[in-house]
């Protein structure tokens, strides 16, 4: 039996900027592609302090899970990509915390990388249940 992919879309979100979903839905799992903190208003991104950095970008990622009838509580595992992951991990870790479940935060893995879209200095991707 084939299984269908529902592509997830919303303008509440940055639009992608390459041959990629913002978002697909596969039965009950919710596979969002890695956000930037891009204003989606203006498709640039958006200037401050990593916190600031780190709450657009999982702004643009919530907006993406309600559009696919899930949430930041049903995330089950994130990827995150820092450009200063000693510069700014702590930081990052501070606003990350609040947005999950605290009671089953996702599982999770955070990495340095040398160079992310747009010259951004975070990326999060994730991958979350429908309710």
């Amino acid at each position: 039996m084939a299984q269908t992919l529902e592509k997830i879309s919303t303008s509440a979100a940055p639009s992608a900027i390459g041959p990629y979903s913002q978002a697909i839905a596969l039965q009950s799992f919710v596979f969002v592609s890695g956000q930037l903190p891009i204003d989606p208003n203006t498709g640039e991104l958006i200037q401050g302090d990593i916190k600031a950095l780190t709450r657009q970008t999982l702004d643009n990622m919530e907006a993406i899970l309600i559009a696919s009838g899930s949430s930041l509580y049903h995330v089950v595992r994130a990827d995150i990509f820092l450009k200063d992951l000693k510069g700014d991990f702590v930081a990052m870790n501070e606003e990350y915390a609040k947005r999950f479940n605290p009671q089953a935060p996702p599982a999770r893995q955070t990495i340095q990388a040398a160079e992310l879209p747009k010259g951004s200095p975070i990326e999060i991707s994730c991958i979350a249940l429908r309710k």
